[in-house]
């Protein structure tokens, strides 16, 4: 059994991103593609699949609707095409999964919807439910409303963050490129197709380019971006030819369509990847050499005595930045204190803090449970 059929043979909850070039075209949105799509996802479900559809495609929509030529647009243009795009987005995603009785629900989500522990545990259980009384959640951004401070910036992205919030078993990115390349296919035709990617290093990101797709805003350089987060989860994914007929099919039956990244060996938990991804930082901790060392090397909570300076001003339970000291970001976690109290006890062991500063019964500044550490090797 090679590689591919080992970890397909164990995915039974799938995410599927599907991009605004595969769903759109000059001429606006393509049946074909929907219906393709709603044939093959409604056989796969009626198999004991699990599936959540992230799909992108309403501003591309929009404009196509409006008849606005393409160009570049301001976020609040971009926010009214999506307005008028999303309905006819989910409408045509209705009537073609309603050929084949497969009922499907419309979930819109900002980043402020995933970085509130609450709000980010009230969306996990809804689709979860969905997922339970096998109905299709089909999940956007809803940028209607996402102001630019909190937007994801692609639906890579996304798709990504709703692996961890379902703990799916693959993410299958369909896209407009039929792989990852060695050098981008639109400026070098001989350019090479990349079958296997064991771990994404600065070869393999210098592989992307910088151009993004022809209608959404990823490219090449946010789908690894997507790689990187859920191969630390544990989970692989797939970069596929979003408009090849049967593409799922193809790629269960072990056919080597695409790029395939292969999870990372040592992992992180769902509660520290949503530490890592979710959450804006609000502050920095710059450390010494011997508290990143104990982090890092040796998975230990960070102490008081490991803080060389401040930044910023957050409150406790705030997401900070922990920094080594040639200013590389090595970890985040969520501060048990204020920035204004680890003023206070920055370093300063332990047993000599004062008990009015309420450090009594409370050692760790950042328990490791509640941290997530980005360099591990």
């Amino acid at each position: 059994m090679s590689l591919r059929e080992e970890y397909l043979s164990r995915a039974r909850r799938l995410v599927i991103k599907v991009g605004s070039a595969v769903l759109a075209d000059e001429e606006g949105l393509s049946r074909q593609v929907i219906e393709n799509l709603a044939s093959e996802i409604s056989r796969f479900m009626r198999q004991g699949y699990e599936i959540v559809l992230v799909s992108s495609g309403a501003i591309a929509c929009g404009r196509r609707k409006l008849e606005i030529p393409e160009r570049s647009f301001t976020l609040q243009e971009k926010q009214a095409l999506a307005a008028v795009g999303q309905s006819a987005l989910i409408q045509a995603y209705e009537e073609a999964f309603s050929r084949y009785a497969q009922p499907v629900a419309q979930v819109l989500l900002t980043r402020e919807d995933l970085e509130d522990r609450q709000r980010y545990l009230n969306a996990r259980n809804t689709l979860r439910v969905l997922l339970r009384w096998r109905v299709l959640p089909i999940v956007n951004e809803n940028d209607t409303v996402a102001v630019e401070e909190i937007q994801f910036g692609d639906n890579d992205v996304l798709s990504a963050m709703v692996v961890g919030l379902v703990e799916a078993d693959l993410l299958i990115c369909l896209s407009e490129v039929d792989a990852l390349y060695e050098r981008d296919p639109r400026e070098d035709p001989t350019a090479r197709p990349v079958s296997v990617v064991r771990k994404i290093t600065p070869e393999i990101e210098a592989m992307a380019g910088e151009r993004p797709g022809r209608f959404g805003r990823g490219g090449m350089v946010s789908k690894l971006r997507a790689a990187r987060m859920v191969t630390s989860l544990g989970v692989p994914m797939i970069i596929a030819p979003g408009r090849t007929p049967l593409v799922l099919e193809r790629i269960f039956s072990g056919e080597g369509l695409g790029t395939l990244f292969l999870p990372e060996r040592k992992t992180i938990s769902p509660r520290k990847f949503w530490i890592a991804h979710h959450l804006k930082p609000e502050g920095k901790l710059y450390l010494d050499r011997g508290a990143v060392e104990a982090i890092v090397k040796r998975g230990k909570s960070l102490l008081p005595a490991g803080i060389k300076a401040v930044e910023g001003e957050f409150p406790r339970g705030a997401c900070v930045e922990c920094v080594d000291e040639s200013g590389r970001v090595v970890a985040l976690g969520l501060s048990n204190y204020s920035s204004e109290e680890l003023r206070c006890i920055a370093g300063i062991r332990s047993c000599e803090i004062p008990e009015k500063l309420g450090f009594k019964g409370k050692e760790e500044v950042i328990h490791r449970d509640n941290l997530a550490v980005f360099d591990r090797d």
